[in-house]
């Protein structure tokens, strides 16, 4: 990595280009949540600026997370990940506690005090390291199916049933989606993965069909406009969104879906906001920078030379990657309704921080190893030292 690519950090250096696209992300988002969240914040909380003043807050926590990532050496994580792994699934079950907290009948958080934590968030950040770990320990055993592959998707499954009971279904996807990606950089056999989702079809289809909400989000995707009064309202407000702001859209703060047309504007469907104000080029434009921050990404871990760094990039990227693209298709009505944010851009508390903080330990295995003058440094430092002491000791009479 050049000098004009990276910031200087100590003896080593992070990703200047990956760095300043999240954070023109970020900035982006809190400009975005209050176009699409001052009205309902008005009608609901008396106070326009409700969304933005704790977007603010939470953005400010979220890049000062970014910057201590981006100092801690990866390899911490390894020491931690089991310990990590453990809490992440008993914070998924607490929930289910008089610590849950429940909205629109998932129950997805927990409350205590005034600070609402959602624990898939750090779940699948921790998910991320464990599966980095295991499978850069067990690279010579990849490709059997007791040690390299069996591991790797029990424990995602552990945590994809923990996340069903929520009921979070897009997060399970997301789970499942970079369980796979992972052990597709690793290296195991196709044939065992392609025998997993085999198996995994009729579960998903039960899980579909068995439950009359996913249901029902299936019909009103397959067909909005048909339900528009209906199941398929969020939906098609959405496409209404998309449509009317044209190629520049109406203008920064003048589109209608914000004026309690759309539900969550400011958060699962702010990609509708983006298309209907900014318009093709807004909306593009947004595609363009996360397509960037992805590319950033596979190129930080293609360039890693340990394993444990490598997967661990590809996983935050494929988290950031799978999780952009999911929810602006669901904005587009390219698929079905799902509770998944915008990263970087929709209203969000542990979402935002635990992707910020998840860019931090991207940007810090960006930095690679100490260089290697740095290293040799006080070896040859204690050389000199010792030829020193030697020819004086020679010299004296």
């Amino acid at each position: 990595m050049d000098e004009g690519t990276a910031v200087k950090a100590g003896t080593r250096q992070f990703d200047r280009p990956l760095f300043i696209a999240v954070v023109l992300l970020l900035g982006f988002g809190v400009v975005m949540v209050y176009s699409a969240s001052a009205v309902v914040a008005s009608q609901v909380m008396h106070d326009s600026a409700f969304f933005l003043t704790r977007q603010a807050i939470y953005a400010a926590i979220g890049i000062l997370a970014m910057l201590i990532a981006s100092r801690v050496d990866y390899h911490f994580y390894e020491k931690i990940v089991y310990p990590l792994l453990g809490a992440s699934a008993v914070a998924l079950v607490l929930p289910h506690t008089p610590l849950g907290l429940t909205i629109n009948g998932a129950a997805r958080w927990i409350a205590v005090g005034p600070i609402t934590v959602q624990p898939s968030e750090i779940a699948k950040v921790a998910l991320v390291l464990w599966l980095s770990y295991s499978l850069a320990r067990k690279t010579e055993k990849i490709r059997t199916f007791s040690v390299g592959f069996l591991p790797h998707i029990v424990f995602p499954g552990i945590m994809i049933a923990l996340c069903l009971t929520h009921p979070d279904f897009g997060t399970a996807v997301v789970i499942a989606a970079l369980a796979f990606a992972l052990l597709f950089v690793a290296g195991a056999r196709l044939g065992y993965m392609l025998l997993a989702l085999i198996a995994a079809a009729p579960v998903a289809y039960a899980l579909v069909a068995g439950s009359e909400y996913r249901l029902k989000r299936i019909l009103a995707f397959l067909d909005p406009l048909s339900n528009r009064l209906d199941d398929g309202y969020q939906l098609s407000q959405s496409m209404f969104g998309f449509a009317s702001g044209g190629v520049t859209g109406v203008g920064l703060g003048d589109g209608l879906q914000k004026l309690l047309f759309l539900p969550e504007a400011h958060n699962d469907f702010i990609g509708a906001i983006v298309a209907e104000e900014l318009g093709v080029i807004g909306i593009w434009s947004v595609i363009a920078v996360f397509a960037f921050v992805v590319a950033r990404g596979i190129a930080i871990g293609l360039k890693t030379r340990d394993d444990f760094g490598k997967y661990v990039a590809v996983g935050i990227t494929v988290l950031i990657g799978a999780q952009a693209l999911a929810n602006l298709g669901v904005a587009m009505g390219l698929l079905p309704t799902k509770g998944l944010n915008l990263p970087f851009v929709s209203f969000g508390g542990t979402a935002l921080i635990i992707s910020l903080y998840s860019v931090g330990i991207l940007l810090n295995i960006s930095r690679g190893p100490a260089p290697k003058a740095a290293r040799e440094e006080p070896e040859a430092a204690v050389n000199t030292r010792r030829s020193s002491t030697v020819a004086a000791v020679e010299a004296t009479p």
